[in-house]
């Protein structure tokens, strides 16, 4: 499963949920499906969490340089002062 990407993971759902739909599918290839289902919706939460925690950091990350940047003396190039001066 970890060579599907996203969106072909969510595609392959949404194919999931059209099948099952359909009443006429066998008891047995309806819970074969529904197994699939489940294995791909953790698939894709867990494929969210991992997006959503390099996002986290990386505008931490980008939030931590800004408040080093301008906590270090550096000159404004508006006005050329430093902090101290200001």
């Amino acid at each position: 499963m970890s060579e599907l990407s996203y969106e072909e993971a969510i595609r392959r759902l949404e194919e999931i949920v059209l099948s099952l739909e359909n009443e006429e599918i066998p008891l047995e290839e309806a819970l074969s499906t529904f197994k699939e289902g489940v294995r791909l919706s953790r698939y894709c939460r867990e494929k969210l969490a991992e997006i959503e925690f390099q996002v986290e950091y990386l505008l931490k990350e980008e939030q931590e340089d800004e408040q080093e940047r301008a906590g270090d003396g550096a000159a404004y190039p508006e006005t050329g002062a430093t902090d101290e001066e200001l």
